[in-house]
């Protein structure tokens, strides 16, 4: 079992792991998995003033800055560099950002799409492990805030 998994067990989450083949983005894991985009969640981490924060997404949409900057209250947030998330959240494998700020101990958004799915794939920390769960079960503890943060869907390229 991964950090992951031991905490949402700890937490008492019902989830299956999945293992695929390595995946580095949400959209070549949907793949690796035979499974739509939409079932999948991605998170990306922003750097902002006070550290970092989690933006969690449907792999299958595309993140509007302007509408994350909105949420954070920072109009200087930006996209984590690959160095930076390595030092940050070196449990992790590039790519494999868990959606669970508790977890990662940075703040979380996610988008209220997510919520509209019975269950979702997120990443584990690792490009070849993921778990599947229900949305509203894996961020009923979680300190989140349910934001929009994607372009509407006649201006997301899948």
């Amino acid at each position: 079992m991964s950090f992951v998994t031991d905490y949402l067990t700890r937490r008492g989450m019902t989830f299956e792991v999945v293992g695929h083949p390595r995946a580095v983005t949400s959209l070549e894991e949907a793949r690796a998995l035979g499974i739509s985009a939409d079932e999948v969640v991605k998170t990306v981490a922003l750097a902002t003033d006070l550290g970092y924060a989690l933006l969690v997404l449907p792999a299958s949409r595309r993140l509007d800055l302007r509408l994350a900057r909105e949420a954070l209250g920072d109009h200087s947030a930006r996209l984590a560099t690959e160095e930076e998330l390595q030092q940050a959240f070196a449990d992790c494998e590039l790519g494999a950002l868990p959606p669970l700020g508790s977890l990662l101990g940075v703040p979380a958004y996610v988008d209220p799409e997510i919520m509209e799915h019975d269950a979702v794939i997120f990443a584990a920390a690792s490009q070849t492990e993921s778990v599947k769960g229900n949305p509203a079960e894996l961020f009923r503890d979680e300190q989140v805030q349910l934001v929009p943060l994607t372009r509407p869907p006649h201006e997301d390229v899948q």
